[in-house]
């Protein structure tokens, strides 16, 4: 525990922890800001868009590169 030797110790020590506070309270908004965006129905459906182009494009990829051809399955009735 630290030990003071005045009050204007005491005082600063007690202003830099408000100061730290509200830098906390403003991330923590922050945060919450970008979560929200990030959960946006808009967004959610640009990732899921996204990730299915890049799996497309890597599929083919190593379709091309490994010379695998699609294979069906036909089903007789």
């Amino acid at each position: 525990m630290k030990e003071y030797s005045s009050f204007k110790e005491i005082d600063r020590d007690l202003k830099i922890l408000k100061l730290q506070t509200k830098i906390d309270q403003e991330e923590i908004k922050l945060n919450i800001e970008r979560t929200k965006s990030a959960m946006s129905p808009l967004s959610l459906m640009g990732s899921i868009a996204g990730s299915i182009l890049q799996k497309a494009f890597i599929l083919k990829a190593v379709t091309k590169i490994t010379g695998l051809k699609k294979v069906t399955a036909s089903v007789k009735k």
